[in-house]
C-alpha cells in the first residue's frame, strides 16, 4: 500500500540523473483516503498534500491522562460557553457540589435537606426555601383568639412539645365577680390545679399581695365591671419547670398588677387555661390569644 505518490516515474534502463533524484523527492506527495497514508479517521491529508488532525479526529483514548489542564480551559464570558451543565457530573437529587470539610478539599455531593423541623440538626447540609420558611413561621406561632364574654375558663389545647415560652395576652379582660383572675398549665393528663408557687400584687395607694398555690395569680382582687390588660410571659427553666411573670393594668380602678412564680408539671406541657380561683366567676368581656416559641 502506497503512502507516497513519487515525483518522478524510472522506466526500465532509465539513467539516473540529479534532475530526477531531485524531482523523485521534491514532487512527492502523500496519499489521501483510508488506504493512503492516513485511517482517514484521526488524520487526513489536506488539499496542500499536508497531514493533518481530522475534525473531530481525536478520541479520549489518544489523550493522555491528566494531559488537559485548566490553563487550556477557555473562561466562561457568557452563560452559553465554559463548561456546561451537561458536561459535569450528574448529581443525586437533593444534592449540590460543595466542599463542607472544613479545609481546602476535593468538591462532594452536599446534602439539601427539607425539614421544616430541622431534626437532622446537620452541620454540613443545606436547607430548603420551604423549610426555613416554615421553621422561621413556626418559631413563633400564634393562637386563635378566644372571646372571653361569657363561660368560666378558656383553654389553649395542642401546644407543640418542643415549645419553650409562651407569651399569653389579655385584652380588656372582665368578670362577674371578685374571684382572682389565674392562669393554669397542664399536660397530657388534663390542667393541673395544685403545687403553684408564686404570688400576685395589685400596686395602689395600699398594695395588695397574695400568694396562689392553685394556678398562677394574675389579678388579686378584680372589681366586677372592671376591664384587664396585659402579658403573662411563661417559660421553661428545664424539664417541665416553669416560671411565669405578669404585668398588668385595669381600666376603671386604674391599676397596676404584677405576679411572678413557678410550676412542675407531671409531664410535657401541652395545654394552658384561663380561668378565676375555684372556677367561681364567669367571663363577661374582652379577648385573650397566646404566642408560643
Amino acid at each position: 500500500m502506497a503512502i507516497l505518490t513519487k515525483g518522478q516515474t524510472f522506466a526500465n534502463a532509465d539513467s539516473v540523473t540529479s534532475t530526477k533524484l531531485n524531482n523523485l523527492v521534491d514532487a512527492a506527495a502523500f496519499v489521501a483516503g483510508a488506504s493512503g497514508t492516513t485511517d482517514n479517521t484521526s488524520l487526513e491529508v489536506n488539499g496542500s498534500g499536508r497531514l493533518q488532525v481530522k475534525d473531530l479526529g481525536i478520541t479520549s483514548a489518544k489523550i493522555a491522562a491528566s494531559a488537559i489542564t485548566t490553563s487550556k480551559l477557555p473562561d466562561s464570558t457568557l452563560a452559553t460557553d465554559g463548561v456546561t451543565y451537561a458536561k459535569v457530573q450528574r448529581v443525586a437529587n437533593m444534592k449540590v457540589i460543595g466542599n463542607v470539610s472544613g479545609s481546602l478539599g476535593v468538591a462532594s455531593e452536599v446534602s439539601i435537606l427539607d425539614e421544616d423541623n430541622m431534626a437532622s440538626d446537620s452541620a454540613t447540609s443545606l436547607a430548603t426555601q420551604q423549610s426555613i420558611k416554615a421553621y422561621v413561621d413556626n418559631k413563633l406561632a400564634r393562637g386563635t383568639a378566644l372571646d372571653t364574654t361569657s363561660g368560666t375558663s378558656f383553654d389553649f389545647t395542642s401546644i407543640p412539645s418542643n415549645v419553650k415560652r409562651i407569651t399569653f395576652m389579655l385584652d380588656g379582660v372582665s368578670t362577674n365577680g371578685t374571684s382572682p383572675i389565674i392562669i393554669q398549665l397542664g399536660d397530657s393528663g388534663g390542667i393541673e390545679i395544685t403545687d403553684y408557687y408564686g404570688s400576685a400584687s395589685e400596686i395602689k395607694a395600699t398594695p395588695n399581695s397574695t400568694s396562689f398555690t392553685t394556678g398562677f395569680g394574675l389579678v388579686e382582687s378584680p372589681a366586677a365591671g372592671d376591664f384587664y390588660y396585659g402579658i403573662v410571659t411563661i417559660a421553661n427553666v428545664s424539664g417541665n419547670l416553669w416560671v411565669y411573670s405578669f404585668t398588668g393594668s385595669s381600666i376603671v380602678a386604674a391599676q397596676t398588677y404584677l405576679g411572678g412564680g413557678s410550676k412542675t408539671l407531671s409531664a410535657t406541657l401541652d395545654r394552658i387555661r384561663l380561668t378565676t380561683s375555684g372556677g367561681a366567676n364567669t367571663f363577661d368581656a374582652g379577648k385573650i390569644n397566646i404566642l408560643y416559641e
